[in-house]
């Protein structure tokens, strides 16, 4: 069974629980309504440079999760084209 992409928004949410933290905060940090906090929890994709933003915010990296999946979809397609050589992206 393939592994789903990460849904970040989901994760950001987990990180700022883990830590006791409100929203009301990432939002201050962050320079942005506390609305767009919640649209950022129920994203499974969020821009970049906001990424960039929760990351340095909660200091933590959540760029790995992303390189973690695409080292596990490119193992799974290199073993599928070992299996069937004409298989192509």
């Amino acid at each position: 069974m393939e592994k789903e992409i990460p849904h970040i928004g989901k994760l950001i949410q987990k990180k700022m629980k883990e830590e006791g933290r409100k929203s009301t905060w990432l939002a201050d940090i962050m320079c942005c309504d506390k609305s767009n906090i919640s649209r950022m929890y129920h994203s499974k994709f969020i821009p970049t440079e906001q990424l960039i933003k929760a990351c340095i915010c909660l200091e933590t990296d959540l760029f790995v999760l992303y390189s973690e999946y695409v080292r596990e979809q490119i193992h799974i397609q290199q073993k599928n084209n070992k299996h069937n050589p004409t298989n192509n992206i």
